[in-house]
């Protein structure tokens, strides 16, 4: 079953996903064609209220990620929200990216436009802070869909901040294994050290991971789907989705490629998306093999609490019911 109340989660009602008022949310990301998904399922489902979106270098350098966010938000008619550059490298390690997937421009495929959203002058890191700050304490969820160097470093320069979080909802590991590694996923991989320090915090977090999100396959029948909307923002999704796939059939052997950002945006949105179980989860930061992996502890050996949330099931016709809806709304502003 799908558990929405455990301790210092969110809970059934009001402002929760799938109540009355949409939830308030920072998305934390490094666009990436997934990323993409996600820009246009927070801006598109009426689950959501978007507040702010933060780059980090991840798919691609901090410089091609930023810009193709600013152009994904100009393809989507995004306005009034800041989008702000942060971390452009890991907290200790040198950077990775996932050209091998996404491209030499992190977001290959589609023709891009010339960005006309402004850039918040802000660090990205800066905007997580003032924003939670600046909004009611318990009221915004930060969504990261990328390594969560930005997400570790608001904690550490604002620990007020822990506290006023609703909860972190991020895409990233899995207890199943990883796509970079036989253990490890890319996001976590990439910075453990802050993913160490985003589990380890005082706040709730549920890890959105491969075993969900591998699930969540953008099949012929969803493209065709998004593809009679008829409008520019879904050419860009079908753009998006054609090179994706063929970078995901090359590379690891999908006949259709996993979206994988939208789904923790999605679970946000609405909990009946996603399945899932308490557990507690540990980064593997020291392991010669194993570097990135999130050890998931589902029966809390050893009394460890299990003070985290993890994703187990996807409700794969209902998550693509909200993101092919999502991607009509921004078609009809």
């Amino acid at each position: 079953m799908t558990d929405t109340h455990l301790p210092g989660g969110p809970g059934p009602g009001g402002d929760t996903p799938g109540g009355s008022s949409p939830r308030s949310i920072i998305l934390d990301c490094d666009p990436g064609h997934d990323d993409a998904f996600a820009i246009m399922l927070a801006h598109g489902s009426p689950g959501i209220d978007l507040k702010a979106i933060t780059t980090v270098a991840g798919n691609q350098t901090l410089e091609k990620v930023t810009r193709n966010a600013r152009a994904v938000a100009t393809i989507c008619g995004i306005t009034g929200v800041p989008i702000a550059a942060g971390a452009a490298a890991p907290l200790v390690r040198p950077l990775r990216v996932a050209a091998d997937i996404h491209g030499a421009s992190g977001m290959d495929g589609p023709v891009l436009p010339a960005p006309t959203v402004p850039l918040d002058p802000r660090h990205g890191v800066d905007v997580i802070i003032e924003t939670v700050r600046s909004q009611p304490a318990g009221s915004i969820t930060l969504v990261p869909t990328g390594p969560l160097t930005n997400i570790a470093l608001a904690a550490r320069l604002a620990p007020d901040i822990v506290g006023r979080v609703r909860e972190v909802v991020l895409m990233g590991g899995g207890y199943g294994g990883g796509n970079v590694t036989a253990a490890a996923e890319f996001n976590i991989l990439a910075d453990p050290e802050a993913a160490h320090i985003v589990f380890g915090s005082p706040w709730p977090v549920t890890m959105v991971g491969l075993d969900v999100t591998h699930q969540a396959l953008a099949t012929p029948d969803i493209a065709s789907r998004i593809a009679d909307l008829g409008t520019a923002p879904a050419a860009f999704a079908v753009d998006l989705l054609e090179f994706f796939g063929r970078m995901y059939s090359a590379t690891q052997g999908f006949a259709a490629p996993p979206v994988h950002d939208p789904c923790a945006v999605a679970l946000v949105a609405d909990p009946a998306v996603v399945t899932l179980r308490p557990a507690h989860v540990e980064i593997e930061r020291t392991g010669t093999h194993t570097t990135g992996m999130t050890v998931t502890d589902f029966a809390g050996r050893g009394a460890v609490a299990l003070d985290h949330r993890v994703g187990v099931g996807l409700n794969r016709d209902l998550f693509w019911d909200m993101m092919i809806a999502a991607i009509a709304a921004i078609s009809a502003c």
